[in-house]
């Protein structure tokens, strides 16, 4: 049931997302998502440049609002499906590969597949499963820059999810 809902939120025209504000009133999560199928695209003035989505996958830009002192943040991504399971600790088998938009020298990322991957074997004696994000392998922290749209590229029936990081510690010298 839940598996067709995923496949038919895919299939919806255009969709806008708009994190929420920080709590402390910062400007740090004001990122604006979009994303296209085959069927729906529509090429952006920011994003023109970059492949339209084929049969089977899903293009998602990432706009990120201008902010003072860049260099503090990074932009973090998961890619993953919603899945029902068990007691165990669950992943994906897939790989985000950072890819060189020729002519131009931007890079977008593609997950050409993503396929069911480990799984801790223990024991659930609680038979109960519970819905959970399951993710591909990986940690994907990303350089924070507004002048370009981060694009991906991933199989229908995938999410995307990112979160904004911000250093608020200075750096230290060591050995002093």
């Amino acid at each position: 049931m839940m598996l067709t809902g995923l496949f038919s939120l895919a299939t919806l025209p255009l969709a806008h997302a708009t994190s929420p504000a920080h709590p402390e009133g910062l400007n740090q999560n004001m990122v604006t998502a979009t994303h296209y199928t085959a069927a729906n695209y529509q090429p952006q003035e920011a994003s023109k440049m970059f492949p339209a989505p084929t049969a089977g996958m899903v293009q998602h830009i990432l706009t990120l609002p201008a902010l003072d002192n860049e260099e503090n943040y990074m932009i973090e991504v998961q890619v993953g499906q919603t899945k029902m399971v068990d007691c165990n600790k669950h992943g994906l088998r897939g790989e985000l590969k950072a890819v060189n938009l020729e002519g131009w020298g931007y890079t977008y990322y593609e997950v050409s597949e993503i396929a069911e991957g480990h799984s801790t074997m223990m024991a659930c004696f609680d038979k109960a499963k519970q819905e959970a994000f399951v993710t591909i392998g990986g940690d994907h922290k990303l350089r924070y820059n507004s002048k370009l749209p981060l694009v991906f590229y991933i199989p229908e029936g995938a999410e995307l999810k990112y979160r904004v990081w911000r250093a608020e510690s200075v750096f230290n010298t060591s050995g002093k």
